[in-house]
């Protein structure tokens, strides 16, 4: 690739995103009232319980109808905390929030998702049914992860593998450590279907350990806004707006070691409204992914995500820097990424879905990516996400058939990936309408492309030996 023509790529970039308006995403409201989270008797030296201090600061608040909660400068060890409507938790410059690393802290709860129940733990940051709720400043919230996930040894060095045995369980093979051995037992038999879809209590309860929560769940809330914080070290998923509308996410760190299994960053569920700008990602799983719920399930609350907008943002590690999928059963729709940094992640631009999943993905639109040192695909669309190879054999169309139909890639640059673009889809329903323009890619490969209609390629420059490009069931190339 030549400095002319990346600098073409960049500016085209530009030009677009000079002509993207910003959706428009209600913020929230909150009153002009504030208190300290030291006014009820919190002590910010790492060993202090202030679970207390949180609670009764949230209650005064919403007593009062809302206002801003300043943690100062300290270490605040607490447990789960519920956050109100109309409520602003603020970090102070040097303000750290370390949770619980007691997972008896995280009582189970059942709760219903549209019609469909579930069973977590209750998540160090959680929110149901409340507007106006901000989390901001410029402090950190430590999750304590290394007490909920399992490690593999192949993630790790030597000297890492050694010290994380000082503690908990080995499995037989010693491949894997697990923070407990209930934990270690558990994953022996996942696989056993009477774990899960019933409603007796007691085995519910045996399941505990490993149920794992996500960090920060705001679930059926309206205007929520996430600023400038840093969110780390998460037990699952960082961040997981569910059901929500008018999220605004701007300036936030997300980061998690890189062998956090389901580390993600951002996940954003059948959510309305979405901006997400200026933040940084470091993660051990996808670092902004976009989700609309799980087969069934996920068909049956028929909630999609939608009218989204994610720009200037920054990834370093993750599976994937910007995805959509694999749980979009509920309809991915009307998306726009612009203007964001991929550098060393397993993929860049990722979508992937399967057979059982049904739902549709139409109206995204990405320009002005820039890639180098992926480890995988540059651009993955990938409908046989866990599986191994490709199905050849077409089957019956139905609810269970995932659509994806109307993807624009505009303005991509990868300096370095194992292969340029990847898209598989399936006999039955190919991907449709897959446009990609005024991009330049470095790879070892180049691009693979099966079971694809309308697929559109627009002043693509590949840098890759040949062939440049394979294609097996492609029509209206």
């Amino acid at each position: 690739m030549t400095l002319k023509k990346l600098v073409a790529v960049a500016m085209i970039a530009t030009l677009d995103l000079m002509q993207v308006s910003a959706i428009e995403v209600a913020e929230p409201s909150i009153p002009d009232y504030t208190i300290a989270l030291t006014d009820f008797g919190a002590i910010g030296d790492g060993h202090h319980d202030n679970s207390e201090a949180f609670r009764q600061a949230m209650s005064h608040l919403k007593q009062r109808g809302g206002g801003h909660l300043t943690v100062p400068a300290g270490i605040w060890l607490t447990g789960p905390i519920a956050l109100e409507s109309h409520v602003d938790l603020h970090l102070d410059h040097g303000s750290l929030v370390l949770f619980s690393d007691n997972r008896n802290d995280y009582p189970l709860f059942k709760w219903d998702v549209k019609g469909n129940a579930a069973r977590e733990c209750v998540s160090p940051i959680s929110a149901f049914d409340k507007h106006d709720i901000a989390i901001t400043g410029h402090g950190t919230f430590n999750g304590r992860g290394e007490a909920w996930r399992p490690v593999k040894k192949a993630k790790l060095t030597d000297e890492q593998w050694k010290k994380l045995c000082r503690n908990g369980v080995v499995d037989a093979d010693g491949k894997t450590w697990y923070p407990s051995e209930s934990i270690r037992s558990f994953y022996a038999r996942r696989d056993d279907g009477s774990l899960f879809g019933h409603d007796n209590d007691s085995l519910w309860a045996e399941l505990h350990d490993f149920l794992r929560p996500v960090m920060v769940l705001p679930v059926r809330c309206e205007r929520v806004l996430l600023e400038g914080v840093t969110f780390e070290n998460s037990p699952r998923w960082n961040v997981r707006p569910l059901l929500c509308t008018d999220v605004t996410v701007r300036g936030v760190t997300a980061r998690n070691p890189s062998w956090a299994q389901n580390g993600d960053g951002l996940d954003i569920e059948s959510c309305r409204n979405v901006h997400v700008s200026g933040c940084t990602f470091d993660v051990g799983d996808d670092a902004i992914c976009l989700k609309s719920g799980r087969d069934r399930e996920g068909r049956e609350r028929g909630v999609p995500t939608e009218n989204v907008l994610i720009e200037n943002c920054k990834v370093y590690r993750g599976h994937g820097g910007f995805v959509i999928g694999s749980e979009m059963s509920g309809g991915i729709r009307d998306v726009k990424v612009r203007d964001c940094v991929f550098e060393g992640t397993d993929a860049g631009i990722k979508f992937k879905s399967t057979r059982g999943r049904g739902g549709l993905i139409t109206g995204i639109d990405i320009s002005g990516i820039m890639m180098s040192d992926i480890i995988g695909d540059a651009i993955t669309i990938d409908m046989y996400y866990g599986r191994k190879g490709a199905e050849e054999a077409a089957v019956e169309v139905s609810e269970e058939t995932p659509v994806i139909d109307g993807v624009t890639i505009n303005a991509v640059a990868c300096v370095g990936a194992a292969r340029a673009v990847w898209i598989n889809g399936l006999p039955e329903m190919p991907v449709r309408n897959i446009s990609i323009s005024n991009s330049v890619f470095t790879a070892d490969s180049g691009m693979e492309a099966r079971n694809a209609d309308g697929l559109k390629l627009s002043d693509v420059t590949i840098n890759a030996p040949a062939p440049a490009i394979i294609t097996h069931n492609v029509t209206g190339l």
